[in-house]
């Protein structure tokens, strides 16, 4: 194996800076022409809270329109891991120290609903996008990290109900093929997707449904009131009865209330070259997704057809770009999988997610528009979830109110929108993370 290998060698013949996932992929064809001068609904951003959200909005007999800045799905949407677990960050004592028992239950359990529920619509509208149960092995980067997780699968089993538990450092080899852990946590239940298949059969659904999804349609401008809204986008401005906001790592000051409280934030992946069978049996030998207790997060999988690896995480300080990405996010790769140095990098690209200061989703109303956003880096059920679950708000469902509508959507004084505080943080934890992960140890 060669552990030292240039930079300038990790890359395949014809590599791409596109997502591994749009190969091959057809998309389904956008609206043409002009845009309508009325609709009932507006929905800003075709990712998977707009769609979902469109779906239920042209359901309920309203003329839905969906306006994207790019081509529909060019956000993070077809860009993300693939991964899908409960999605809510904070532990249940968080919550209740910060809401009370009952809403902060009650928030954690709408993080079990969404990974229901997800599942749930998949299948309904008989979308072939990979979907499985493959299980999360959450793996500890050092040992006091282990003991957490142990002691936190214990818990959420006991009191939450949710499927946990521990594999200590001496079975860990049965979850993951590396030795750069000291045991971690599984849970089940978690799944993953091919996340543009995904995103590709919601916009025919929505489509199919009656609403009208326009790309290269960037909005400039929302202006009016409650029932009369005036959005204007790159291709002409539509009267809207109500207006959906579903933007997430893509705010812009077109919504600066908004923007305030998202934090975008890049995230970069790697797929290697296709790999034997048995190394990616060694590997990944239960086909499971994995991520890691380090406070700069690594998330990695097999590809739905087990022939390579995609890898990813925060590799810098600062935003960068995926040529530069790519080698550093090798070089992690390699430190977790050594094997992995006699194989190349096919693709290398990024997407925008969105964190919040509470480190939780939110939806709700602002001056009358509707909005769902900040995932935190797990949004695929959850911004699924949500956007389902505003439809229904604006068709005035009571099944619309979710956990999350009575919290507070909370900014930082001098804030306004870009993360100047990002990468000072970012340098101290990924520094702390690697002076306490320290050298790779093999198993007695």
């Amino acid at each position: 194996m060669n552990a030292t290998r240039h930079h300038s060698d990790v890359w395949a013949e014809g590599w791409k800076d596109s997502p591994y996932w749009l190969d091959g992929l057809v998309p389904p064809d956008a609206a043409t022409g002009a845009l309508p001068k009325k609709a009932d609904v507006v929905i800003i951003g075709s990712g998977y809270t707009g769609l979902n959200a469109a779906i239920e909005c042209a359901r309920g007999g309203r003329s839905t329109l969906v306006l994207e800045a790019e081509t529909p799905g060019h956000g993070c949407s077809t860009r993300n891991g693939g991964q899908i677990s409960t999605s809510v960050k904070p532990s249940l004592e968080r919550l209740t120290a910060t809401y009370g028992a009952q809403q902060g239950r009650a928030i954690r359990r709408e993080g079990e609903a969404a990974l229901e529920w997800i599942e749930e619509r998949i299948a309904s509208e008989k979308i072939d996008c990979e979907f499985r149960r493959v299980g999360r092995f959450h793996a500890a980067h050092r040992p006091q990290a282990y003991d957490e997780l142990a002691r936190n699968a214990e818990k959420v089993s006991q009191t939450e109900g949710i499927e946990a538990y521990a594999v200590p450092k001496s079975e860990q080899l049965s979850e993951l093929g590396s030795e750069a852990y000291h045991g971690g946590v599984v849970f089940p239940r978690h799944a993953s997707v091919d996340p543009a298949k995904y995103h590709h059969g919601l916009m025919r659904t929505a489509m199919a449904a009656g609403a009208q999804v326009f790309g290269q349609a960037c909005v400039t401008n929302i202006s009016g009131k409650t029932g009369a809204y005036l959005v204007t986008s790159a291709k002409g401005t539509v009267q809207a009865r109500d207006v959906i906001v579903a933007t997430n790592g893509y705010t812009t000051s077109v919504t600066p209330w908004l923007q305030r409280r998202v934090i975008p934030i890049g995230s970069y992946i790697i797929a290697t070259e296709e790999l034997p069978t048995d190394l990616m049996d060694r590997l990944s030998p239960k086909d499971r997704i994995a991520s890691d207790s380090c406070k700069v997060v690594y998330y990695y999988r097999p590809s739905p057809d087990r022939k390579r690896i995609l890898f990813g995480g925060r590799v810098s300080a600062n935003e960068t770009n995926p040529k530069i990405s790519g080698p550093r996010l090798y070089d992690d790769m390699c430190r977790i999988y050594p094997e992995l140095s006699d194989y190349k990098i096919s693709h290398s690209w990024m997407g925008t997610v969105a964190y919040t200061f509470d480190e939780m989703a939110h939806t709700g109303t602002h001056e009358g528009i509707h909005y769902a956003m900040g995932y935190c880096g797990s949004g695929v059920s959850m911004a699924s979830y949500l956007g389902m679950r505003v439809g229904q708000k604006v068709l005035g469902l009571t099944e619309g109110k979710t956990a999350f509508d009575d919290t507070p959507f909370t900014t930082r004084p001098l804030y306004t929108g870009k993360p100047w505080f990002l990468p000072p943080m970012v340098a101290y934890y990924r520094w702390r993370d690697k002076f306490q992960r320290g050298p790779i140890r093999s198993s007695p």
